[in-house]
């Protein structure tokens, strides 16, 4: 088949690309220096070249508490653009299938734990994510839509916070286990972390986001968006404990209580990718740390950027 991953040469799509080439598929990896998708003309292109039967639309602008306090406009706009360009596309070329990464950040602050789709609509995001989230709902909005309007066979995900081999290690954008990661080791004395700890995050490793993401293309067609977690959380301060002994930091860890926590809690309910397509999570965090710190230690200095 021939399949279309924008944000191909990113974090999650770098894998995505690995599993459906192994798979046997012909895959177009859409790049940035290549194709903006914020921009139409791009978009379009990039349609037109790949020619695709399917499309997994994993490109974004995102980045972690720090970036998205930033860059909120860009963010908002980014992905706004970018998901509606390739709806529009997607209608247009008549394409078979359609598997849009959603977030996290999309469910409300105050969302009871663990996070139910149903619960999706019930509140406003974090403020720190909202742009960034609320663009992304507003992409599961245009593919039920276009669903209803058009029949484009287009399924919305929603992985929790994903972490990994080749993840983005940059400190300025980073999402938390990376930034944790390269924080102790850079520094034999002391890290700063923003907020007090207290918050809780689920992680999912990456190669189990890949598993669910063809899972779901193969098995589900619904309209209704679905997570894709482990259902277990930690707080950020176990998490941070729990790294420093991996990479062996001896230092002292301190919290700036100035810095936001950001949303409170994150968990995901993961009984529906469940009981639709069969998905469940397989990697220990501990594992999924250990497996992220050994390549962080051979590549040390690669990063990624935030958005491919």
């Amino acid at each position: 088949m021939k399949i279309l991953v924008t944000g191909g040469g990113g974090f999650l799509g770098s894998h995505l690309v690995e599993r459906l080439e192994a798979d046997g598929h012909d895959v177009f990896v859409a790049r940035r220096a290549d194709y903006d998708l914020t921009k139409w003309d791009d978009a379009a292109r990039l349609f037109a070249d790949a020619k695709p039967e399917q499309v997994f639309h994993l490109a974004g602008d995102v980045g972690g508490i720090g970036a998205n306090r930033v860059n909120p406009g860009r963010f908002w706009y980014a992905n706004l653009m970018m998901g509606a360009h390739v709806l529009e596309l997607s209608r247009e070329h008549g394409l078979g299938k359609l598997v849009i990464a959603g977030t996290v950040c999309a469910y409300p602050k105050f969302a009871a734990v663990p996070f139910q789709e149903d619960d999706l609509w019930n509140g406003y995001p974090e403020e720190t994510n909202a742009p960034y989230g609320v663009a992304k709902k507003s992409i599961l909005v245009g593919a039920q839509s276009y669903r209803e309007q058009y029949g484009l066979d287009s399924i919305f995900l929603l992985p929790a916070n994903l972490y990994g081999p080749r993840d983005n290690f940059d400190l300025e954008t980073s999402h938390v286990i990376p930034g944790l990661i390269r924080k102790m080791l850079d520094n034999s004395q002391r890290v700063t972390l923003w907020g007090d700890g207290s918050p809780t995050r689920e992680f999912l490793y990456v190669d189990d986001c890949v598993e669910g993401l063809v899972l779901a293309a193969e098995r589900y067609d619904g309209a209704e968006p679905v997570n894709l977690g482990t259902g277990a959380e930690i707080s950020i301060r176990e998490l941070a404990e729990q790294i420093a002994e991996l990479v062996g930091f001896e230092g002292e860890i301190e919290w700036d209580t100035s810095m936001p926590n950001g949303q409170p809690r994150r968990s995901l309910d993961a009984s529906r990718a469940r009981e639709l397509f069969g998905f469940e999570a397989r990697t220990p965090l501990r594992d999924g740390l250990e497996r992220t710190i050994a390549w962080y230690r051979q590549h040390a200095g690669a990063t990624a950027g935030a958005q491919a």
